[in-house]
């Protein structure tokens, strides 16, 4: 298996992608060098995009069980590392050293672009800080004594699709007016049948390609901004984990197409102004597809545990949007919600007695 570390050229020290230098940074001396220079120091083929001879089809990998799990060497040490077929870059338990595995990432492994990180391991965990001190309802054993068990930088295989959508909507809306006389209160609604057809093109609309983190997480953090897509290589992993793919892209498709859909009706539903209420009637979408590139998106991954369960965070790796579960001090959930119905009690009982 061919397995790679990226050494310092200098004193031979692993090198690690820097998110705030955005290049190859040796700990040991100091140095820094750009992706770039150690592909070509390595002799490592620089990769390009292989966008205009790409299709649909790519081929399926087996998804992980306990059957998968697959053993390697450290060229640095020597020592074993065991992992399973998904993984791609991770680090040497025994002596840290940042490991690739090249051949996983060939052929169609190979992802098209790759976003690197830009939000370092400490600002990941004072982001989570800052996110937890700020909710009301959390318990404040949580805040005070909340220590972070695991935090890992990696790499999430996305497909990212190109399609163009034919829309055909219909809506019914109405109009209301309002007026009087000395005896009576009147009030009009029109009713209308609205009609809205056209097209609508998306690029780049990301789906999850693993099965290891929740689609829901991952959809949270986005969006990405996609002008920071750098043609795939290697040296962008050194020092973060990083899986391939093992949900190819024709599984995704469905998903895909469902949030070019949502984002039709509600893009073409946004036009219809005027109007007292907006119903949708009818909806008729025909979905042509186009690209699909597979690419490789920074996410952070945050573990901490309170009163025995794990509570996991996920963050954009680029912009530092932050999403999790929290948990709720149930005594202040309901002295918070008592007040509430209080106040509206109040409110009520003042109303009826001006009425």
């Amino acid at each position: 298996m061919d397995v790679k570390n990226y050494k310092c050229p200098c004193c031979g020290a692993p090198l690690r992608f820097g998110s705030d230098t955005q290049a190859l940074t040796c700990r040991a001396c100091g140095n820094e060098f750009t992706v770039e220079q150690m592909d070509q120091i390595a002799d490592v083929e620089s990769s390009s995009s292989a966008a205009d001879q790409m299709n649909w089809e790519r081929p399926s990998v087996e998804t992980f069980s306990s059957e998968n799990l697959q053993t390697m060497n450290c060229p640095s040490c020597g020592a074993e590392v065991i992992g399973d077929l998904s993984m791609i870059a991770t680090e040497c338990p025994y002596c840290g050293n940042p490991t690739v595995i090249d051949a996983r990432v060939e052929g169609a492994m190979k992802p098209d672009y790759v976003i690197p990180f830009k939000v370092s391991r400490e600002d990941a965990k004072k982001a989570l800080e800052s996110f937890y001190k700020k909710k009301p309802l959390l318990p404040r054993a949580f805040a005070s004594n909340n220590r972070i068990e695991k935090i890992a930088g990696m790499y999430v295989p996305f497909w990212l699709f190109d399609c163009d959508a034919d829309v055909d909507m219909s809506f019914r809306g109405t109009r209301t007016q309002v007026w009087s006389d000395r005896e009576y209160n009147y009030t009009k609604t029109d009713h209308f049948m609205i009609h809205r057809g056209g097209n609508i093109s998306f690029e780049k609309i990301p789906v999850n390609g693993s099965t290891r983190l929740a689609e829901n997480y991952m959809e949270a953090i986005e969006p990405y901004d996609y002008s920071d897509l750098k043609p795939f290589t290697t040296g962008y992993l050194a020092g973060y984990m990083a899986d391939r793919y093992d949900v190819d892209a024709n599984d995704c498709i469905p998903r895909a197409d469902e949030r070019a859909k949502m984002s039709s009706e509600q893009a073409f539903q946004d036009t219809v102004r005027g109007y007292v209420t907006v119903l949708p009637q009818s909806s008729s979408i025909h979905m042509r597809s186009g690209r699909v590139h597979y690419v490789l998106l920074p996410v952070w991954m945050l573990n901490t545990k309170y009163n025995g369960k794990m509570y996991t965070f996920a963050m954009n790796g680029q912009t530092g949007k932050m999403v999790g579960e929290l948990p709720a001090d149930s005594g202040r959930e309901a002295l918070m919600f008592g007040g509430i119905f209080a106040a509206v009690f109040i409110v009520l009982t003042l109303i009826s007695f001006l009425l």
